[in-house]
């Protein structure tokens, strides 16, 4: 994959975790090829500045997510860290705790966000690629969540976002063995969207940002409400989200650009209000 960012990206976490932002289209890469792109607690916490800083810049439309060096997206947890961090109950607590705020901030991020996988996606990077909207992957991709070879019990989160893709069933067989699927399998079971040869992955991903952020970004982040909602227990849908981003929607400036746009036979320019 090519590092076309190296002369204008902002590092995090010690240069572990690069962003680059340009045409709409944010990029944020994991870099730490040396361990595979394996995530320590450091590398977490630059990820979640990154997505803030991305989250805040109106310019970023889509944001997609990569690992350095070809090998790996994200190859797991650093288990070089466990000794210290997550030896026993308690630890792996205090762990958990100091990465769920960017777990979260990636589950409920508002603008689309799409992984772009080469190589070794495992573990932790499973349950990074999961909290994305979109999975894309070359031909050598390799997935799995090696817990059980480790000892470690999967988060719920993590295991809801698995089961909502591929169903228990897989989910079962996956957990239980700790087996590791190719991206054709990966996509046969809907764990993955789209799988590209390895010298296309990058050219594909970034025509489908492209794409994605020159469409109204308020009509996509309404379908990005609403398929939230939608994946949540009826008792706890929020019904009122989604009639406001609807009217919000139906009032905008690029609803109306969308239908001059249309009849004139031109492009739409959408600014998002």
């Amino acid at each position: 994959m090519p590092d076309i960012f190296s002369t204008t990206e902002t590092p995090y976490a010690e240069g572990k975790i690069l962003k680059h932002a340009a045409d709409g289209v944010g990029v944020i890469t994991f870099n730490n090829p040396d361990k595979r792109n394996a995530m320590s607690l450091e590398m977490w916490e630059g990820f979640g500045e990154a997505l803030t800083s991305l989250r805040d810049d109106e310019a970023v439309r889509v944001v997609i997510l990569r690992g350095a060096g070809g090998k790996a997206f994200v190859s797991g947890a650093d288990i070089s860290q466990f000794e210290k961090t997550r030896h026993n109950a308690a630890a792996s607590e205090e762990y958990a705790k100091r990465s769920a705020a960017q777990r979260a901030l990636l589950a409920d991020y508002p603008k689309p966000t799409i992984a772009c996988i080469q190589g070794f996606c495992l573990g932790g990077g499973m349950q990074v690629a999961m909290l994305a909207d979109i999975r894309i992957a070359s031909h050598d991709s390799q997935f799995g969540i090696p817990a059980a070879r480790l000892g470690i019990a999967y988060g719920f989160d993590g295991l809801r976002h698995l089961v909502s893709l591929v169903g228990p069933s897989w989910a079962r067989l996956l957990m239980y063995t700790g087996m590791r699927i190719d991206s054709a399998e990966a996509l046969r079971i809907g764990l993955v969207e789209r799988v590209f040869p390895e010298d296309q992955l990058w050219g594909e991903t970034m025509a489908i940002a492209e794409t994605i952020s020159q469409n109204a970004p308020l009509a996509i982040k309404a379908a990005k409400i609403t398929i939230a909602q939608v994946l949540k227990d009826e008792s706890a849908r929020d019904m009122g989200a989604i009639k406001a981003i609807g009217n919000a929607c139906m009032d905008s400036a690029d609803f109306r650009e969308g239908r001059q746009a249309f009849m004139e036979k031109r492009r739409p320019q959408f600014q998002g209000r």
